[in-house]
């Protein structure tokens, strides 16, 4: 099995710093749990595949969901590094998360 680090953008670490302390914990530990097999659900691991949402091309990013709070981290993985890269952190209000995460995967 792979071991993968985890890589913050910077703006995914403003995200971070901006959620309250309850929200950072519970953020933190998904993004742990998903760091042990951060592959899409097709390759056994525990990302969700993101695609086309309405207009948002966002192929080649995955997401995790937590949902009793609202919010979504969405990710890239660097297969060759073997790192997962957090792009963006931030609430699912009416898919804005997907409308930053188009923004800022270009600057990965």
């Amino acid at each position: 099995m792979k071991t993968w680090t985890i890589e913050f953008t910077a703006e995914a670490e403003d995200d971070i710093d901006s959620l309250d302390r309850s929200q950072r914990i519970q953020v933190d530990k998904a993004i742990h749990k998903v760091l042990l097999n951060p592959l899409p659900h097709s390759e056994g691991g525990y990302g969700k595949p993101l695609g086309s949402k309405q207009s948002n091309n966002l192929t080649g990013l995955l997401q995790i969901k937590l949902l009793k709070i609202g919010i979504r981290v969405v990710y890239k993985l660097i297969r060759t590094d073997e790192i997962m890269k957090i792009i963006v952190v931030a609430a699912r209000a009416d898919d804005e998360v997907y409308e930053i995460a188009l923004k800022r995967m270009y600057i990965i």
